[in-house]
């Protein structure tokens, strides 16, 4: 059998389990198991079935084994904000309601009102999005008090699947970074800052770096899945992991591309100026307490909305075909405008929006798809020049990881746009991200800059140049 650690990566439409591994001086990465996943309608919110992605994530285990892999790890990564409340025995006392649900509509701006963002933003570092951890419990609080008085424990996603295989309650660092109630400074929870909310502190866990490992998962499951090994945290916050995955030793920036597009540098320490503020940078956790100072953009998650409203007629791919063969149409949207978060009918949302600005609607779905693309590049370009004003300093490349960077027209709209040399790749950079985790807390691999030059051997990269005018 093949020893290997495995990665569940875990997004807003899918997961899957992946199996990693060094082979003849490269890494090597094998998708195990895929599995759908879906915002669900239940009591009135959007909520994720937390109990299809644990059952999901043991069949994956399962199938590893009948694959002939022997883990010796597991470690789990997912999207950031959403969480669980347990009560004092360890039961759910919440649904994972999603961050796209409205509970949060006008919250954040009541916690203005009570707090001032400035001060919230210098505590933290952290973005200000309306569907933040800070402000989903902020509506918690002021719908269901009695509820948030009898919870105990406070998990997010990852955190909760890793209680449920290990039995050991933990908040991993780099998610817990993204609730906006992480203190730059202690990198602990702001205690403060969550004394003035008026929420229980007694719910917050201890926050535990990537690579640490929990310990081995519980007997009776070992038994049921037919294998034991032991969990360990990546970086939970999949963007976290993804970063990871860097191929690049030299600066750059990056930008992860999927449901959500996060451009941005990594960096030694903090950046949360009044300038960065009123650019809503943020400042998250990363590996080694390194900081991913981004941006979060709307992405790929309205071509994804099209794609769903035209009953899955297209792939991606035709997208992309249909955008290159509309290239004389050139409206553009504002891709962060809060119409786009969750809107009811992401074409109509795209078209009024260009009615309201005075642009031609896009009729054909290649005009949707060359909208949304060549939107996203003018933001990208945006936010790039945003980060050389912050840091007072220009780069020369952007790396691109993720699904995301197999989309070449917006590679290359972005390298015109821009300027610059886009390098396109891995497109697993989130799993990858979360097995080279896996690998140092082994010892197999000694340092981040060793893990990113067996990257760089492992996997195919595509350049983009600027096309000249």
């Amino acid at each position: 059998m093949q020893k290997c650690h495995l990665a569940v990566d875990i997004g807003a439409s899918s997961g899957r389990v992946m199996a990693g591994f060094i082979n003849q001086e490269k890494l090597q990465l094998e998708e195990v198991y895929r599995f759908e996943n879906q915002m669900i309608s239940k009591d009135g919110h959007l909520c994720w079935d937390i109990n299809h992605l644990y059952q999901s994530l043991k069949t994956g285990v399962k199938e590893a084994v009948q694959q002939q892999f022997k883990p010796v790890s597991l470690a789990i990564d997912t999207w950031a904000v959403d969480f669980v409340l347990l009560d004092q025995d360890g039961a759910l006392l919440t649904d994972v309601i999603a961050y796209r649900d409205h509970r949060t509509d006008g919250v954040m701006e009541q916690v203005f009102q009570q707090i001032d963002p400035s001060d919230i933003y210098q505590r933290t570092g952290i973005q200000f999005q309306p569907f933040n951890t800070i402000y989903q419990l902020k509506a918690l609080k002021d719908s269901q008090p009695d509820l948030l008085a009898r919870a105990q424990t406070f998990l997010m996603i990852p955190d909760y699947l890793n209680y449920l295989l290990t039995g050991e309650k933990a908040n991993e660092y780099t998610n817990a970074t993204s609730t906006q109630l992480v203190n730059l400074e202690t990198k602990d929870w702001d205690y403060a800052l969550i004394d003035k909310l008026g929420l229980p502190k007694q719910i917050f866990q201890p926050i535990k770096l990537p690579k640490t490992a929990l310990g081995s998962i519980k007997d009776s499951l070992a038994e049921e899945l037919g294998v034991n090994f032991r969990v360990v945290l990546p970086a939970t916050h999949d963007t976290g992991s993804a970063v990871i995955a860097l191929p690049e030793q030299q600066e750059t920036i990056y930008l992860s591309s999927g449901t959500w597009s996060l451009m941005g540098i990594e960096a030694l320490e903090p950046i949360a100026t009044e300038e960065a503020l009123l650019y809503n940078f943020t400042n998250e956790g990363g590996v080694d307490y390194r900081y991913r100072f981004l941006k979060n953009i709307m992405g790929l998650w309205m071509i994804q909305e099209v794609k769903r409203l035209y009953n899955d007629r297209y792939s991606f791919t035709d997208f992309v075909s249909l955008a290159e063969q509309a290239a004389s149409f050139n409206s553009i949207v504002d891709v962060n405008d809060q119409r786009f978060l969750s809107p009811e009918n992401m074409i109509e949302a795209i078209r009024s929006y260009c009615r309201e600005t005075g642009q031609p609607e896009p009729t054909t779905t290649g005009e949707l798809a060359r909208t949304i693309f060549i939107s996203l590049a003018k933001s990208y370009q945006q936010t790039i020049e945003e980060i050389e004003k912050l840091t007072t300093r220009s780069y020369n490349q952007i790396n691109i990881i993720g699904g995301g960077c197999q989309n070449e027209l917006l590679n290359q709209l972005l390298a015109d746009f821009s300027k610059k040399t886009v390098y396109a790749g891995p497109i697993e950079a989130t799993a990858i991200g979360n097995v080279v985790v896996q690998l140092l807390e082994a010892k197999q691999l000694s340092t981040l800059t060793e893990a990113r030059q067996l990257i760089k051997q492992s996997f195919p990269i595509k350049i983009f140049q600027p096309k000249e005018n």
